[in-house]
């Protein structure tokens, strides 16, 4: 895929923030993740830059691309983010699983976002859910670790916070045009009674709960987050995010109260550990 380059100032980083539903909540402060003055960046914004985009809609792919579904994304990073810059992200395209005929192939990608000098800020896997497109032979299972099994104790503490009606509408401002997130007809080809709220959305809600509830409010903090996307959101939703510390690790994961469904499971997250580029 070709190298995406990105230049990016506040006003990408408050479109994101507001994309991801800050500043809806009435229990938490998130001036400073939408007003210039003082500006604290989600580490989620990383999602967005340095992307190719929903490369996956390319008409070259041959895909059934309403059919498609996000399932897994990680992100670990080297340092915080800057308000602005310009980011280079590359993308590649890993492993590859056919769960069998009528049913989902699965497809890994990895993105690596460097800054001008080529030091590395950001590490990034997806996995998509190619439903139906199952059948063509080859692994069964994609190589990696085990999914993660949350603890049976209560959790440590919990916050819900709103998403609004035009959520998905203002997010795709930020890059991700799929028509999936606000076009009825294209909702109901990939099997939804209405739009849904992308993946990335609710992760970046996440995010901004983890920030409230493990960081002392400080996005800046938030050093990696990985997450399997169990059930869509859909926008207007509240979502509650429910975390488990063990030292600077967190265990957490997102539900949509109102309809007992969980849509994050198995969420991995770490404070003040980033990563270390063995170049510096």
């Amino acid at each position: 895929m070709p190298v995406a380059r990105d230049l990016y100032d506040p006003r990408d980083a408050i479109l994101y923030a507001l994309g991801t539903g800050a500043g809806l909540s009435e229990e938490v402060d998130e001036l400073d993740f939408v007003f210039e003055r003082g500006l604290r960046v989600l580490p989620t914004l990383a999602l967005v830059l340095g992307t190719p985009g929903f490369w996956l809609m390319d008409p070259k792919a041959g895909l059934d691309w309403p059919l498609i579904l996000h399932g897994e994304q990680s992100l670990r990073l080297y340092r915080p983010l800057d308000p602005a810059g310009e980011l280079i992200g590359e993308t590649r395209i890993g492993e590859v699983a056919d769960k069998g005929a009528g049913k989902p192939a699965l497809v890994r990608a990895y993105r690596t976002i460097k800054d001008g000098s080529g030091k590395i800020v950001a590490e990034l896997s997806e996995l998509w859910v190619l439903r139906g497109a199952g059948g063509f032979g080859g692994e069964r299972v994609l190589p990696g670790a085990a999914a993660v099994v949350l603890p049976d104790s209560p959790p440590d503490a919990a916050l819900d916070l709103p998403t609004s009606r035009n959520q998905a509408m203002i997010y795709r401002l930020s890059g991700d045009r799929n028509p999936l997130h606000v076009d009825p007809s294209t909702a109901a080809r990939g099997g939804f009674e209405r739009p849904i709220l992308h993946g990335l959305s609710t992760m970046g809600l996440a995010a901004r709960a983890l920030t409230h509830l493990a960081c002392g409010g400080d996005p800046g903090r938030l050093s990696s987050m990985a997450v399997r996307f169990t059930a869509p959101v859909y926008p207007g939703e509240r979502i509650r995010t429910e975390i488990w510390r063990d030292g600077g690790d967190i265990f957490f994961r997102a539900s949509a109260p109102e309809r007992g469904v969980i849509v994050i499971d198995g969420g991995q997250a770490t404070i003040d550990a980033f990563a270390r580029d063995e170049g510096d």
